[in-house]
């Protein structure tokens, strides 16, 4: 089990941490001329296609992210026997880095847009949680970008999610708990 939870927290880290970097960017000034609507202020049915909150500066800059974080990973597995030894039998030593990367990233973050468009269209204001959907969309979002270049078993895919659900709502409380959120979800 704990195996499985480490499988899980490292494989897709990448994609974890492209879903945070849009938050933590939007505080960078020297980043703000980025802060355009990935949507151009599109609306659809009268109601906005995404909102001004999903920005070309988030998504580019997670994906990114996202790059990065999986380079490091290869380095980490060439170097360091734990990471061999967690990673599953997945030979980050062949993997495509840069694809694999930018399917990650802007596979949990198109996972986060899709679920804003439906927010939008069933009128559920930016910020609000739509529990559980605010929760997994990245995680779905990012599986499912990753399975152009990986596929694993069903029991993987499994704790893949579950872990990350459980990381999610933790960061959620522990955020909340320390005044960087209104609500812990």
């Amino acid at each position: 089990m704990i195996k499985d939870i480490l499988f899980a927290t490292w494989f897709f880290l990448p994609a974890g941490l492209a879903n945070m970097t849009p938050v933590l960017v939007s505080h960078l000034p020297y980043l703000r001329r980025f802060n355009q609507p990935i949507d151009a202020n599109i609306r659809f049915r009268s109601v906005p296609l995404l909102g001004d909150h999903k920005t070309w500066r988030g998504l580019l800059s997670g994906i990114v992210v996202a790059v990065i974080v999986l380079q490091l990973q290869v380095i980490l597995f060439n170097h360091v026997d734990f990471f061999r030894t967690i990673s599953n039998g997945v030979q980050y030593n062949h993997l495509p880095v840069f694809a694999l990367g930018i399917l990650l990233g802007f596979g949990a973050l198109g996972g986060d847009i899709v679920e804003s468009f439906f927010k939008r269209q069933f009128n559920i204001l930016p910020g609000k949680s739509l529990f559980p959907f605010d929760q997994i969309d990245y995680i779905i979002g990012g599986l499912l970008g990753s399975m152009v270049i990986i596929s694993f078993n069903f029991s993987q895919y499994l704790w893949i999610i579950v872990t990350w659900l459980i990381l999610h709502l933790m960061a959620g409380l522990v955020g909340f708990l320390i005044g960087v959120k209104d609500k812990p979800i």
